[in-house]
């Protein structure tokens, strides 16, 4: 690892690797820092008082401090953690349609969170850095979905891991805060046959009205 990279692992909270694993109870205070994020996040947005976000994880300023440089860090964690769950892997035997579809429902949620973070809060260069890794990592995580779809021609060749991942963002788009969990899944389900229907031709099914 560069020493940039590892200083960027330093600043987002994370333990490099020549340090000692973080004991059990910080590193249950860390998540509930994370999950208490998460919650004030997609609820009052990325403004909401820090203060808030540690009174839910039942930590103090000074617990946050420790493992967030600031706010930023702390978004950038909570993102970083839908990321692993997307890099524990997706079933590759299964349909490129069905996969896509998955990855975008588990992912629409968060991607607004993401587009909605890069919007309200100012980003430090380092932060910076940061996000645009978490873009490249998604990214990374898609290829392998890409090289199936090309193999077996489900997926046009001149599409790649960025086009996926920017319709994934157009469809996040259209989620807002306030809607209900059926809103959510139909409009994901409407825009999921747009977006197949660009991606290898008109062999998408029209969801039911």
């Amino acid at each position: 690892m560069s020493s940039k990279e590892s200083a960027r692992t330093d600043a987002a909270g994370r333990s490099p690797p020549s340090t000692p694993a973080m004991r059990r109870d910080a590193r249950a205070r860390r998540e509930a820092l994370i999950r208490a994020a998460t919650q004030c996040f997609a609820e009052r947005g990325y403004t909401v008082p820090l203060e808030e976000i540690c009174a839910l994880a039942g930590v103090g300023r000074g617990t946050f401090y420790r493992n967030f440089r600031d706010r930023a860090a702390l978004a950038l964690a909570v993102f970083e953690q839908d990321i692993e769950r997307l890099e524990a892997g997706f079933d590759m035997t299964r349909p490129i349609d069905e996969i896509v579809g998955d990855i975008v429902r588990r992912g629409a949620k968060a991607s607004a969170l993401f587009t909605r973070m890069a919007i309200e809060l100012p980003l430090s260069r380092e932060n910076l850095d940061d996000f645009q890794h978490l873009g490249a990592r998604v990214t990374a995580v898609l290829q392998p979905l890409v090289d199936k779809g090309h193999a077996d021609g489900a997926l046009r060749r001149d599409l790649g891991a960025m086009d996926i991942l920017l319709g994934m963002r157009m469809i996040s788009g259209l989620l807002l805060p306030q809607m209900t969990e059926e809103e959510v899944h139909a409009k994901i389900d409407r825009a999921m046959f747009l977006l197949l229907r660009g991606l290898h031709g008109d062999r998408a099914q029209r969801p039911a009205d």
